[in-house]
């Protein structure tokens, strides 16, 4: 069983059980979180259902933290310009727990 949500503005394939790295959220370690937006859902029986009236997801939060560090470095030839800034994205790790249909 399988579902596609929506967050932070990104679309994921979860199954139970699964960890992802989505978008920072503002809930504590160890809360749980519901995700609303579900836009396909698939059971074992190989049945797909599209934007599915009552669907939803339930996860924890497993820990917050910050990606690598990425280096946006802009240059202009023959003029002088160079600029160098580093940039680490935020994260929210949490573990599905359950799929609700």
């Amino acid at each position: 069983m399988y579902a596609i949500i929506v967050t932070g503005g990104k679309q994921y394939k979860v199954s139970e059980g699964d960890t992802l790295f989505i978008e920072k959220k503002d809930v504590a370690t160890g809360e749980a979180v519901k995700f609303e937006e579900v836009l396909a859902v698939s059971d074992d029986n190989g049945n797909f259902s599209v934007n599915p009236a009552n669907a939803s997801v339930d996860a924890t939060v497993v820990a917050h933290g910050k990606d690598k560090k990425i280096i946006v470095y802009k240059y202009k030839p023959k003029k002088g310009y160079h600029k160098k800034q580093g940039h680490r994205q935020p994260y929210t790790k949490v573990k599905i727990e359950k799929i609700n249909l």
